[in-house]
């Protein structure tokens, strides 16, 4: 009974084995994936997985900040165009990216505010990628009225506790993924003072793989590997474990059980 709340079941290094990964997920006791989005050169190859197994996945939509550049305007532009046509689980991903290139700061937090308000008007959660960059995007979402800012989760958390707080006190959910299993991740640190009605299991494969796969390619069961991580730091069961962050996820993306095919939390 669990759910991975972000990862990337579309993309192409999973083309030699994608059915096959997919088994290995559900063995694990996976029963949903959710699909964040990138931009319009993937759209397409999300949309046709998530109709291949409606019963498994569901997609996002919005523009990642690493595709945001001079022509960002005709990215969001389409991804205004599918947010008209039909419902999506969350806005995302978005944010801001300052590890890969700072030449379009400008433009991401033009493209984070923008989709901010479009969550808002299509009564979505976001969901936000915040490498090297977790300062800036509590400064933008602490500079909006409580009426104006969209609720989520920052995928990927690798804040420390103050900014998590921040972040909570907002009311955003944490997603935690591989980065809980490596030795010097620091995460296995913060999560002990965190309300645990706040956090998202997620893996973000293909990337980042837990301990005893990093290096590797990262694929949805593994989010097992973070969920036994967590029963350990808490103290308490795998089941447990899954009984909570399934009910975290049902709460924030608002999946219903009984119609999106999950156990009930």
């Amino acid at each position: 009974m669990l759910i991975d709340t972000h990862t990337h079941l579309y993309s192409h290094k999973f083309d030699a084995d994608r059915e096959a990964m997919l088994a290995r997920a559900k063995e694990a006791g996976v029963d949903m994936a959710l699909l964040p989005a990138i931009d319009s050169q993937t759209h397409v190859d999300m949309i046709k997985l998530e109709k291949e197994h409606p019963n498994f996945c569901r997609a996002m939509m919005g523009l990642h900040p690493v595709s945001v550049g001079e022509d960002y305007k005709k990215e969001l532009n389409i991804v205004k165009q599918y947010l008209d046509q039909r419902v999506w689980v969350a806005l995302g991903e978005i944010g801001l990216d300052f590890y890969w290139d700072k030449t379009y700061v400008k433009e991401q937090e033009e493209a984070f505010i923008i989709q901010c308000q479009w969550a808002l008007e299509y009564e979505l959660p976001i969901v936000i990628h915040a490498r090297d960059s977790i300062p800036r995007l509590l400064e933008l979402l602490e500079g909006m009225k409580d009426s104006d800012r969209p609720q989520g989760v920052f995928h990927c958390w690798t804040g420390n506790l103050e900014q998590a707080n921040m972040a909570i006190d907002m009311g955003f959910y944490l997603g935690i993924g591989g980065i809980l299993t490596f030795k010097n991740g620091g995460i296995d640190k913060v999560i002990p003072a965190l309300p645990k009605d706040k956090i998202l299991l997620e893996t973000d494969s293909p990337y980042l793989a837990p301990t005893p796969y990093r290096g590797k390619r990262n694929e949805t069961a593994y989010v097992k590997e973070v969920a036994i991580k967590l029963a350990e730091i808490w103290g308490t069961s795998l089941l447990e474990v899954g009984r909570i962050t399934t009910e975290n996820a049902i709460n924030l993306f608002q999946l219903d059980p009984a119609t999106d095919h999950i156990q009930s939390a």
